[in-house]
């Protein structure tokens, strides 16, 4: 498996940080922060794609006795045909994994237990935007592969690195943020909001 080391800082937990096991808890404290023009949480990571992509490992008992690492990580907001949502980890747009167009915006590396963007860096400023649309039997070769992140570079499947983006969809498909449907779009105008979150592992 890769294993990535972020720069970070030791310190203690501030109080009120809360304590989030996945990318949609997070994303449901960080989305109501924004809706109501709120600072946002501070968060302890104990689970999720981005905690695993930060390394976070066994990291509770160390977290709820106050003592972590601190990190400011970037935040994707996009579009979603003129809605505006946020995500932490990834943002995913198909209708399925096997068949038709793929798009994702990646700010964590894993999606699971699939290193679905092995370049992409929470911290960097910038979105790994994935796209693609490989044959059955090459998405089962990929799949092979996904754990390691070894799937890419591949001749049908294109990445870069990227601020921001408007991607216009070939029809209408299903868009998932931190792993929360939300409906089918057309249009994505994705964007980074560099070092946006302090978060602890």
């Amino acid at each position: 498996m890769r294993q990535v080391n972020f720069v970070g800082e030791c310190g203690e937990v501030p109080s009120g940080a809360h304590f989030v096991w996945s990318d949609s808890e997070a994303n449901e404290l960080v989305t109501a922060a924004k809706r109501a023009k709120q600072s946002l949480p501070k968060l302890c990571l104990l689970g999720g794609d981005l905690a695993r992509t930060l390394g976070a490992q066994n990291n509770e008992k160390r977290l709820r006795a106050n003592e972590g690492t601190h990190l400011q990580v970037d935040l994707g907001a996009v579009l979603v045909d003129g809605r505006l949502f946020w995500f932490l980890a990834n943002l995913v747009a198909r209708n399925s994994w096997w068949r038709g167009p793929l798009v994702i915006a990646a700010n964590a590396a894993f999606i699971g237990a699939h290193n679905i963007a092995p370049r992409a860096h929470p911290s960097d400023g910038f979105l790994d935007i994935i796209e693609g649309n490989p044959s059955f039997t090459q998405r089962v070769k990929a799949l092979r592969r996904l754990r390691s992140g070894s799937h890419i570079p591949h001749p049908d499947i294109k990445t870069r690195r990227s601020k921001a983006t408007q991607l216009d969809l070939p029809h209408p498909m299903s868009v998932t943020l931190d792993g929360v449907p939300h409906g089918k779009a057309t249009v994505l105008s994705i964007r980074v909001e560099p070092a946006a979150l302090d978060v602890w592992v």
